[in-house]
């Protein structure tokens, strides 16, 4: 579909065909906006922001090999006045938080009415950030409580690629395959586990697997 110029361009980065295109449907029948890209394959992001030039990005946080988060950062890196708008079907009180640290200006959950992303999408492309309000008001209690009160879950010790090498575990990686999967040496997954069960106070290696698999059914990330 051809974008004119008065037209905010939207560019879709999900690996979910069928989402995509509910997405594209409904973007693609307000006459201000027009879908003019997608990309199933996280790691084309920047390449393809470069093609289609999009005023705003709709990004999924658990991509094919790639974590969001990670491909989020690299877009603020080299576009950070772009808008970027999460989609995620994980637990926003989780990774929402992360997302907007990251430079994400809204974050919504799949599971929310597909009209809703347009709101968002008008929202932040406003200078506004969007979220919903559970998690408005979930932040601001946080932050009005502060220090160790901000922690909600020994979830939130963990820093962004902890987490992500905490999933792959919880999915049934082992350290080599996780070292494969994220570009990163052996070296340094085993220095990320050992960080992590540190922070979640676990003994060994058995404990971090179990609590990992627990994490990743409860999360649904046993589709990566």
């Amino acid at each position: 579909m051809a974008v004119r110029k008065s037209q905010t361009r939207v560019l879709i980065v999900d690996d979910h065909p069928v989402l995509r295109s509910g997405i594209s449907q409904i973007i693609n029948q307000e006459q201000d906006m027009a879908v003019c890209g997608e990309v199933s394959d996280g790691k084309k992001t920047i390449q393809t922001i470069a093609q289609v030039k999009p005023d705003v990005v709709i990004l999924d946080i658990s991509l094919n090999g790639v974590s969001g988060i990670e491909v989020l950062k690299d877009i603020k890196t080299h576009y950070p006045k772009l808008h970027v708008l999460i989609l995620s079907m994980h637990d926003e009180a989780i990774y929402a938080p992360r997302a907007l640290r990251a430079g994400a200006a809204g974050y919504i959950m799949k599971d929310e009415a597909v009209e809703k992303v347009l709101l968002a999408l008008r929202k932040i492309l406003n200078g506004e950030v969007y979220l919903s309000e559970r998690m408005s008001a979930k932040l601001l209690s946080r932050f009005a409580a502060g220090g160790e009160a901000a922690i909600s879950s020994p979830i939130d010790l963990l820093s962004d690629r902890e987490l992500e090498v905490f999933n792959l575990i919880g999915q049934g990686c082992g350290t080599r395959m996780i070292a494969e999967k994220l570009n990163l040496s052996v070296k340094t997954i085993e220095s990320h586990r050992a960080h992590i069960k540190e922070k979640l106070n676990l003994g060994s290696a058995t404990e971090l697997v179990h609590q990992a698999i627990q994490w990743a059914q409860s999360e649904k990330l046993v589709t990566i």
